[in-house]
């Protein structure tokens, strides 16, 4: 289901490249394929190897970046960033990547994910002096960088990142280098590919299809890159390491065509599916699914059940960005805008209406109507996802526990809530083994923390505050 109007959304997505003339403009269209990965801002800095320039805005990519503005991002070096406000909130401020200018030269960043102890290391930088100019916890980094005191950037870099918990895929640029970190759970998605002889470094390997790059591998890990005009090197700024990729990764945030970790993300969805088919076994006449994750979900479920898959559900793409506003009342308004269930196709039918996850529950409650109205005799829900019980730490935007709708409810109490004549989760266990193994038949661990309340880091208590007072 789409993000903009269910209360789930991923934090952002990055982009970089090292060693191009045009990588300004490489950028602009790295940044365009994650543009699903937030919607609220988009920035891009360059280095010409001598100065930092950068050019943000709030706003879609599209509209951020104008002909006028991107001329003056002329370098060999870029990295970009798309956003959407958990932590921090929104504002022009906030907007990535941040650009930071000392006597000793420039510093970018960018950042996708949440720092779980990024208001504890806030306290301690400003009881030693710091002043910070945003809300963002990515600008704890920079902060950590300068005050880390020692003689190589590189060792200031890793240094400062052993102090981070929680969710990190960081790009940081000066005028002469691109460093690339990702966390020691590795829950954010993190790739190195080459466009002929330039490094690219994205979020999603979709972004290499789109500016021609051939991927070459993720980031590991723990691990630290280090890119410049000498080529790259690898590093290990933590050695106790544990890979937990956030499983909604698969189930809904990337884009289908993007691989992570070896596994192709449709078809990842696709066996989702067959899975739900086989724990949910439905007598209907058709399948339909919630556009746009839920597509390749239903298609599987169709392939594996024998109920033919039609699309009676489809998605206005011409509405505007009133999704951005966050009330409740706009939420539902929003249901009604993006979405009309077709009655030629379910008018008389019973159908299974495949989806990806329930968050509050009044999204699907309208959805279901939305078939009911058009005709539907039975209306047979079934979610890609286990129920979603706890908040997420980690940079997405589920709703206080309180919000969660699977927190307090049985599933019985949720299908009587959102109306529908059944209602089928898939287990956890059905979950992970649908997803599968790389193409190297190996398992990857993954984050389990919104289904099961079993977090990788340890979660502080004034970041427990901030989300119990949320609402």
């Amino acid at each position: 289901m789409f993000a903009e109007i269910k209360g789930m959304n991923e934090e952002c997505g990055i982009f970089g490249i090292w060693g191009h003339p045009d990588a300004a403009q490489i950028t602009y269209y790295g940044l365009h394929s994650l543009q699903h990965r937030g919607q609220e801002g988009a920035g891009i800095v360059v280095t010409d190897g001598r100065h930092l320039t950068g050019v943000k805005g709030e706003g879609l990519v599209t509209e951020v970046f104008t002909a006028n503005s991107m001329e003056k991002l002329n370098g060999k070096a870029a990295i970009g960033h798309v956003r959407y406000a958990t932590a921090g909130g929104g504002g022009y401020e906030n907007v990535q990547p941040l650009l930071f200018q000392s006597q000793s030269g420039g510093l970018a960043v960018a950042h996708n994910g949440n720092l779980v102890n990024a208001n504890a290391l806030k306290f301690q930088l400003e009881a030693q002096g710091s002043i910070f100019q945003t809300s963002s916890d990515t600008e704890v980094l920079a902060h950590l960088i300068k005050r880390a005191g020692l003689p190589e950037f590189k060792d200031r870099v890793k240094n400062a990142l052993t102090m981070l918990k929680g969710a990190y895929a960081f790009l940081v640029m000066t005028e002469t280098e691109l460093m690339v970190a990702l966390d020691p759970h590795g829950l954010r998605p993190l790739s190195i590919g080459m466009l002929g002889d330039a490094y690219v470094v994205a979020s999603e390997t979709c972004a290499f299809d789109v500016v021609g790059a051939q991927y070459i591998r993720d980031v590991m890990p723990g691990e630290l890159l280090i890119i410049n005009d000498e080529g790259m090197k690898s590093e290990q700024f933590s050695m106790n390491t544990s890979r937990a990729i956030c499983t909604m990764e698969y189930i809904y945030f990337s884009r289908p065509d993007s691989n992570i970790h070896g596994i192709n993300v449709h078809t990842a969805r696709k066996n989702l599916g067959k899975k739900l088919a086989m724990e949910a076994p439905i007598e209907a006449d058709v399948v339909t699914g919630v556009p746009d994750s839920s597509i390749s979900v239903a298609i599987g479920y169709a392939e594996a059940s024998g109920i033919p898959y039609e699309m009676g559900l489809i998605k206005n793409r011409y509405v505007g960005r009133t999704f951005i506003q966050p009330s409740q009342s706009l939420r539902e308004q929003g249901v009604k805008m993006k979405l009309s269930a077709v009655r030629g196709v379910v008018e008389g039918k019973r159908v299974v209406m495949v989806d990806d996850s329930i968050v509050r529950g009044t999204t699907s409650k309208r959805i279901v109507s939305l078939l009911r109205e058009a005709g539907a005799t039975e209306v047979h829900v079934v979610i890609s996802s286990p129920p979603i019980k706890h908040p997420c730490f980690y940079g997405i935007d589920t709703s206080t526990r309180e919000e969660l709708i699977a927190s307090d409810n049985s599933v019985e109490e949720i299908r009587q809530l959102i109306g529908a004549d059944t209602l089928t989760y898939l287990s956890v266990e059905g979950m992970i083994e649908a997803i599968g193994k790389n193409e190297d038949g190996e398992n990857r661990g993954h984050c389990l923390a919104c289904f099961t309340g079993k977090y990788p880091t340890e979660i502080y208590p004034d970041t427990l505050q901030y989300y119990y007072q949320k609402s």
